[in-house]
C-alpha cells in the first residue's frame, strides 16, 4: 500500500511571494525535459513549485520524497503511483513488470511508463520534491534513462538541496535543462521588501530593504549573511554605498570583501587555502592545509550558509558556489601568488593520488601546465581510454605542444589507442610506423626505457591485429594476437584482457564457439584485474551473444547480469553517461525477443539507437540495425524492418574496411522479411549479390544458406533446399551452433513435407522441437512460414505437458485436430484451412482489419489512404504486414485466405 498523502501537492500560502518570472522559466519548452531547482533549505523551492503547478493547466504527478524512498523498487512504485493518482491511464502493466525487472534497474517498468505517456499525448509535469534524499546509484541511473527517452510532452522537475548525480552536463549541452539556482532565486526590490517584512519578520523600512537588495543584487544567501553579521545599519545607507557591478553571474569584489571582512582570520585563511579545490572534503582540505580540523570547518561554514553547497546528504563532499570560488581564487592569487601555486599543486596531487584523475587533469589543463599533463596522461591515460574516455584523452593529447608528443612514445601510443576507439582507423598506419621507428631507435641505443619500448611494441602488434581484421586478414590477425599473448608476461603493460578479447573474436570468426567462450572468460577475468570496464563489458557482451547462439540462454543472462554488476560497482558515476556495450545490449535484446518479451527487448535496444543516430563504429551500426530489424520482423512491423535492414546491408558493404569483425548477415534476415511479405523473388534477389564464400564467419555463412533454403522452399524447389541444408547439418551440430541447428531442422522438415515425405518431416521437426525446448528458443517458430507453423501445430509432441510447450502453443495459436473422417492428407497442408483466426502466426491489428475490409470493397491504395486519413506509404506498410501475416503475395490471395479464416464473409 502506498501513502497517498505523498502524492498531494502542498497548498499555497496566500502570503507567499508570487514568483511569476520563475513560473515562466518552469513552463514547458520545445527542447526542455528537466527543471532543476537546487538551493539550500528555506529557499522556497517547494512553495515556488506548488504555486507554479496551481496556476498551470497541464496534469501534475507530484511526489514528496522521504528518506525511506531511497530504495529502487519503493521509489518506482511511488513514482508510478504518483502518475496513477494524477489520472494517467493504462499503468496496470507497469506494476508486474517492476516485479520481473532484473537487478532492480526497472528498465521494463520505465519503458512501459514512457510508452504510456507517449500514448496519452497530454502535457504532463512530474515533480519530485526533496530529491536530495535519493542517493542510490541504481535509482539515479534509472531516472537518467527515463529522462533520456521521455516524450516531448512531459517535463520533470526536481527540487533538491544538492545537485543530483545525473548526466547534467550532457543534458545542458542539448538544452534539456532549465536551472533554477540561488542566483535565479534572487529577489527583485519588491520581492525583497516583502521577504524581509513577511517572511523574515524584520522591521525594515522600504528604503533599507531596497538598499540591501541593490547591494546584494537580490541574492538571498548574501542577504541572509548580511542579516546574520549585523550589517543592517551599514546596508541602510544606499546613497553612499557603491552600486554592485555584476558581470553575468559574477558577484562584485566589493561584496566578497564585505563577506570576508566579517569572518575571523582563521575562517578567511581556510576559505583562501581551499579555493583551488573543485570539490571539498575533510581529507582533501587537511592534506593541502597540513591540519586535522577541516571537517569541522566545513560543517561550520555550512551552518553559516556561507556559499558552501553540499554534494551529498552525509556532509562529506561540498563545493563552493562557483562565483564565490572564483572570487576567492582571484583574491589569493593577488595576495600571495607563490602560495596559490603551491596550494594548487597540492590539490591536484591529492586528486590524482585518490582516483579523481579527470578532476585533476581538468585543473592541470586550466593552468596550461603541459609537461605535467603529459606525465599524468602517460601514467593514467591507458585506464581512462579503456574506461570509455578515449575522446577526452584524445582532446587532451591534441592540446599538448608537438615536441612533448614527439619525444614521448607513451603519449604517441595513447593517441593511437584513442584514435582506434574513436574509429579513426585511416590515420593509424602512419602513426604506428612512426612510433615503431622511434621505439626501434630506443632499443638500439639502449635507452633507459628500452624495456618499456618492448611493451609498447606489443601494444602496436595488438592494434595491428585489429586492423588486420578490418581487412578480413584473419590469419595475420590471429598470428599477431597470439604473439602478443606470448610476449605479454615479459612486459609491464597490462594488456591481457584486450588480447584475450581479440583471441575470442578470432575464434568467434571461425565459428569455434566453445573456444571463443574460453578466451572471452579470460578476457573478463583479466579485465577485472586490470580495471578495464569497457573490455569487460565488450567481452561479456560477445560471450552472451555466443552463449545465446549455443542455446544457453539462462547462462547468457547470467553473464550479462554479473558483468553489469561488476562495472556498476567499480565504475558507476551517475553524473556520467552509463557505460554500455553494443554486444551486451544487442545480446539482451535478442534474448528477450526470442523469449517473447518484446518490451524488455526494446528497453535494451533503446540506448543503442541514440548511437546509430549520432554516428557510431560501422560494425556496431550494422549489429544494432540487425537487432532492431529482427525485433521489428518478429513483431510484424515489416516496413520498419525493411528500412533498417537495408541500411545495415548498405553500411556493411560500404564500410567493410572499417569493421574489425564480420557482423551478422543482414541480407539473410532481409530476405526473410520479403518472404513474410509474400515476395520470394525479391528475397532471392537480395541474396544474390553475395554467396556462401563471401562470409568468413561460419555462423553468418549458415545464416545466409538457411535463408537461401527458405527461398527455395517458397519457390517450391524442395530438392534444392534439401541439398543446401544437408551440407549444414553436421557442422552445426559439431560446432554447437544450436540456434541455427533448430532452424536447419525446421526448414529441412518443411522441405521434406513439400516432397510428400511426411514421416521423415515429422521426425525432423520433432528433433527441432527437442533441441529448441532444451535451449529455451521460442519466438523463432513464429518467424517461420505459415505453412511450417501449421506443420508444427500438428505435431503430437507439441501437445505434451510442460511450460515451454504451453508457451509455444500459445504463441502459435491452439490447434484442434480434425475428426478422423475429415483428416487432411499429410502432404496437403493447404487442406487444413479452418475458419479460425488463431491459426495466424500473429493476429491482425485493428488497422490491418480496416485495410482488409476496404480491399474487400474494391478500393485502390490511394482511396484507402483517403478514407483512413493516412499517407499512402502507411497504407502500403499495412498491406505488407497484412500479406506477411496471411502468408500471401497479392490481393486476391489475401481475400481468399481471409475468407478461409473467417475474417471476411464469403
Amino acid at each position: 500500500m502506498l501513502l497517498t498523502t505523498k502524492f498531494l501537492r502542498p497548498s499555497t500560502d496566500r502570503r507567499a511571494i508570487r514568483r511569476d518570472r520563475l513560473n515562466t522559466l518552469l513552463e514547458p519548452a520545445d527542447a526542455k525535459r528537466l527543471n532543476l531547482v537546487v538551493a539550500p533549505a528555506g529557499f522556497g523551492k517547494t512553495t515556488l513549485l506548488a504555486q507554479w503547478r496551481a496556476r498551470s493547466t497541464g496534469s501534475t504527478a507530484w511526489l514528496s520524497l522521504d528518506e525511506h524512498d531511497d530504495e529502487p523498487r519503493r521509489f518506482w512504485q511511488y513514482l508510478i503511483g504518483a502518475f496513477e493518482h494524477a489520472g494517467l491511464p493504462g499503468l496496470e502493466a507497469c506494476k508486474p513488470l517492476l516485479v520481473h525487472d532484473q537487478d532492480e534497474t526497472a528498465t521494463g517498468t520505465i519503458t512501459a511508463l514512457i510508452n504510456q505517456l507517449a500514448a496519452d499525448g497530454g502535457q504532463w509535469a512530474l515533480v519530485l520534491d526533496d530529491f536530495h534524499l535519493i542517493r542510490d546509484d541504481r535509482i539515479l541511473r534509472a531516472l537518467a534513462y527515463l529522462i533520456d527517452y521521455l516524450p516531448p510532452s512531459v517535463t520533470v522537475t526536481l527540487a533538491s538541496r544538492t545537485e543530483p548525480h545525473l548526466p547534467l552536463a550532457r543534458w545542458r549541452v542539448r538544452r534539456w535543462i532549465e536551472d533554477i539556482h540561488p542566483a535565479l532565486l534572487a529577489f527583485s526590490e519588491g520581492e525583497c521588501r516583502q521577504f524581509f517584512q513577511d517572511t523574515m519578520g524584520l522591521d525594515l523600512s522600504d528604503s533599507e530593504a531596497d538598499a540591501i537588495c541593490r547591494r546584494t543584487e537580490g541574492w538571498v544567501a548574501a542577504m541572509q549573511l548580511t542579516a546574520l553579521t549585523g550589517a543592517r545599519g551599514q546596508e541602510s545607507q544606499p546613497t553612499s554605498a557603491p552600486r554592485l557591478q555584476v558581470d553575468e553571474r559574477h558577484i562584485s569584489d566589493y561584496v566578497l570583501s564585505e563577506v570576508l571582512s566579517q569572518q575571523s582570520a582563521a575562517a578567511t585563511e581556510f576559505l583562501l587555502d581551499t579555493a583551488h579545490c573543485p570539490r571539498l572534503c575533510g581529507s582533501l582540505c587537511d592534506a593541502i592545509r597540513g591540519s586535522q580540523d577541516s571537517q569541522q570547518w566545513l560543517e561550520h561554514l555550512l551552518s553559516q550558509n556561507l556559499f558552501l553547497i553540499p554534494l551529498d546528504t552525509q556532509n562529506q563532499w561540498f563545493r563552493y558556489h562557483d562565483l564565490f570560488r572564483d572570487a576567492l581564487l582571484h583574491r589569493i592569487r593577488h595576495l600571495d601568488p607563490d602560495r596559490a601555486r603551491s596550494l594548487w599543486r597540492k590539490t591536484v596531487d591529492w586528486l590524482l593520488d585518490h582516483g579523481h584523475v579527470q578532476d585533476g587533469i581538468l585543473q592541470i589543463v586550466k593552468e596550461a601546465d603541459w609537461p605535467w599533463l603529459a606525465s599524468v596522461l602517460a601514467e593514467h591515460g591507458n585506464n581512462l581510454i579503456h574506461g570509455g574516455y578515449h575522446l577526452p584523452v584524445l582532446g587532451w593529447i591534441e592540446s599538448l605542444p608537438p615536441e612533448l608528443i614527439h619525444d614521448s612514445p607513451q603519449i604517441q601510443m595513447l593517441r593511437c589507442w584513442a584514435l582506434f576507439f574513436a574509429n579513426r582507423l585511416d590515420t593509424l598506419d602512419p602513426l604506428l610506423t612512426t612510433l615503431e621507428d622511434l621505439l626501434d631507435r630506443r632499443v638500439a641505443d639502449s635507452h633507459p626505457d628500452a624495456e618499456g619500448a618492448l611493451g609498447l611494441q606489443s601494444e602496436i602488434s595488438l592494434i595491428r591485429s585489429y586492423l588486420a581484421r578490418t581487412r578480413s586478414d584473419d590469419r595475420s590477425a590471429s598470428v599477431l594476437t597470439r604473439q602478443v599473448l606470448k610476449d605479454i608476461d615479459h612486459t609491464q603493460i597490462p594488456l591481457k584482457s584486450v588480447t584475450y578479447y581479440g583471441v575470442g573474436l578470432d575464434y568467434f570468426g571461425e565459428g569455434l564457439l566453445l573456444d571463443a567462450e574460453d578466451s572471452l572468460l579470460s578476457a573478463i577475468r583479466y579485465g577485472q584485474v586490470e580495471r578495464k570496464p569497457s573490455t569487460v563489458l565488450s567481452s561479456g557482451g560477445l560471450l552472451a551473444w555466443i552463449q545465446y547462439n549455443r542455446g544457453d540462454i539462462e547462462q547468457a543472462l547470467s553473464t550479462c547480469t554479473d558483468v553489469r554488476a561488476w562495472v556498476d560497482q567499480h565504475y558507476a558515476d551517475p553524473s556520467q553517461p552509463r557505460l554500455i556495450s553494443c554486444w551486451q545490449n544487442s545480446a539482451l535484446a535478442e534474448i528477450y525477443r526470442e523469449r517473447n518479451q518484446p518490451e524488455l527487448a526494446a528497453a535494451h535496444l533503446a540506448p543503442l539507437l541514440e548511437h546509430v543516430d549520432r554516428g557510431t563504429e560501422p560494425g556496431q551500426h550494422v549489429i544494432i540495425q540487425y537487432v532492431r530489424g529482427h525485433l521489428a520482423f518478429s513483431e510484424g512491423r515489416l516496413q520498419e524492418a525493411f528500412e533498417v535492414l537495408e541500411d545495415a546491408v548498405r553500411v556493411g558493404r560500404k564500410r567493410r574496411d572499417h569493421i574489425v569483425f564480420e557482423p551478422p548477415a543482414s541480407s539473410a534476415l532481409l530476405a526473410r522479411c520479403y518472404l513474410a511479405a509474400g515476395h520470394p523473388d525479391q528475397a532471392l534477389e537480395c541474396l544474390e549479390p553475395a554467396d556462401a564464400g563471401s562470409f568468413s564467419n561460419p555462423l553468418n555463412r549458415e545464416q545466409y544458406l538457411i535463408s537461401c533454403a527458405r527461398v527455395q522452399v517458397a519457390l517450391e524447389q524442395p530438392d534444392r533446399a534439401q541439398e543446401i541444408l544437408s551440407s549444414l547439418l553436421s557442422a552445426a551440430e559439431r560446432n554447437a551452433h544450436n540456434r541455427h541447428l533448430v532452424e536447419i531442422l525446421l526448414v529441412y522438415g518443411e522441405a521434406l513435407d513439400l516432397q510428400g515425405r511426411h514421416e521423415e518431416a515429422v521426425e525432423m521437426l520433432d528433433r527441432a522441437m527437442a533441441k529448441a525446448s532444451e535451449a529455451g528458443f521460442l519466438r523463432l517458430f513464429s518467424e517461420e512460414s505459415p505453412r511450417l507453423q501449421t506443420l508444427v501445430r500438428t505435431l503430437p509432441a507439441l501437445q505434451a505437458p510442460g511450460a515451454w510447450n504451453q508457451d509455444l502453443r500459445t504463441l502459435l495459436g491452439d490447434y484442434r485436430p480434425a475428426e478422423p473422417d475429415d483428416q487432411p492428407g499429410p502432404a496437403d497442408p493447404g487442406a487444413q484451412t479452418t475458419a479460425n483466426p488463431a491459426l495466424l502466426p500473429e493476429p491482425l491489428s485493428q488497422r490491418e482489419m480496416e485495410v482488409l475490409a476496404l480491399i474487400h470493397d474494391g478500393h485502390a491504395n490511394k482511396d484507402i489512404a483517403t478514407r483512413m486519413a493516412v499517407a499512402p506509404a502507411t497504407v502500403k506498410a499495412h498491406i505488407r504486414n497484412l500479406y506477411g501475416k496471411l502468408g500471401v503475395g497479392r490481393r486476391t490471395e489475401a481475400l481468399a485466405r481471409a475468407r478461409e479464416l473467417g475474417l471476411l464473409s464469403r
